[in-house]
């Protein structure tokens, strides 16, 4: 074990400066972006806008939405921990918006997580038997979080293996992209997120505690056969939709490239946004985009503008959720009567 890992009074500390460390590097990687490709040629990308595809963007980003609250819910009323579909829409934008305004890119969902458990508990509280599970249902509100967005992922994951045949100018970008991220790749995440999925699920009898709760928390909220299917098919829908709304965000800012070319290359800059080391991708997003439209034979300023148009169109279809911070946090109306 290194000695940062080790227990100390400085780690309290070093945990509040993540954000800043997170943002700076954002910061950092766009700045060095920018000086590689210079100025010039980035504000050229931008030179041909078209405003109609703005409104495509927004317009793709609402079913998109719609679509991971209603899985979400899904996976919730299978876990035991259920909520209305109009509140699981609420929640979702909530959690899109503050996962594009803090670091790390995974607040907002752990907010949502949060928001739902408490409101379980509240319920649990207020139950007439004392013995109301309102724990398990706290419980399963976390879970059920951490299925849906590992649905995502797996789901990303699979598109972007797909991929891999459709050209071989992708099979080198993501070479190069490959040998630039090193061990820390996206892929290499995703990867090891959905080993320790099927670790959890096939754990046999020795599991305990948390690990043999999540393993019954995947086998019935992702893997059983009455919503795996409805699982897989909406988490592609989403991930077709991220795509969507990316290819519109080129044709926003007027940039041509066939949509056979810059298709398949989306999913790996969207799979390298799953990196927690940036404020909601930003700089890691650029550079994926800008070493993979350069290893696929296009020009990278192209790559990095419809990358920051992409990241600029999520945050404005995300403004929805900032309504949501004018409510109280659930439950606490009741916690302070």
């Amino acid at each position: 074990m290194s000695p940062e890992r080790l227990p100390s009074p400085a780690a309290p500390p070093a945990r509040r400066l993540q954000p800043l460390l997170r943002a700076a590097a954002s910061l950092a990687l766009l700045a060095a972006l920018l000086h590689w490709l210079e100025p010039r040629a980035l504000a050229a990308a931008f030179s041909a806008p078209a405003p109609q595809w703005l409104l495509a963007a927004l317009a793709l980003s609402i079913p998109q939405v719609a679509l991971s609250a209603w899985r979400w819910r899904m996976t919730a009323e299978r876990l035991g921990a259920p909520l209305r579909f109009r509140e699981a829409l609420r929640e979702y934008y909530l959690a899109t918006f503050l996962n594009q305004v803090l670091p790390g890119g995974v607040m907002g969902d752990a907010a949502r997580a949060w928001r739902h458990a408490r409101r379980h508990r509240v319920a649990g509280a207020q139950a007439p038997s004392p013995h109301a599970p309102q724990d398990s249902s706290a419980l399963a509100a976390w879970h059920a979080v951490i299925i849906e967005r590992a649905s995502g992922q797996c789901a990303l994951l699979l598109v972007v293996l797909a991929t891999l045949p459709l050209s071989p100018a992708l099979r080198s970008a993501g070479a190069q992209l490959f040998g630039a991220l090193g061990p820390e790749s996206p892929v290499s995440r995703a990867l090891v997120l959905a080993l320790l999925l099927v670790l959890a699920v096939v754990a046999g009898r020795r599991a305990r505690g948390p690990l043999i709760r999540l393993r019954h928390a995947v086998r019935d909220g992702l893997l059983a056969r009455a919503v795996f299917v409805r699982q897989l098919l909406a988490s592609l829908a989403v991930v077709a939709s991220y795509v969507g709304v990316y290819l519109c965000c080129m044709r926003m800012i007027g940039i041509d490239t066939p949509l056979a070319s810059a298709a398949p290359l989306v999913p790996w800059v969207l799979l390298a946004m799953a990196i927690p080391l940036s404020v909601a991708g930003w700089g890691i997003r650029e550079g994926a985009a800008a070493l993979l439209w350069q290893a696929a034979g296009l020009d990278p300023a192209q790559g990095v503008a419809i990358s920051i148009s992409y990241g600029l169109v999520v945050l404005l279809s995300s403004l929805p959720g900032a309504l949501v911070l004018a409510r109280p946090a659930p439950g606490a109306a009741s916690a302070q009567s």
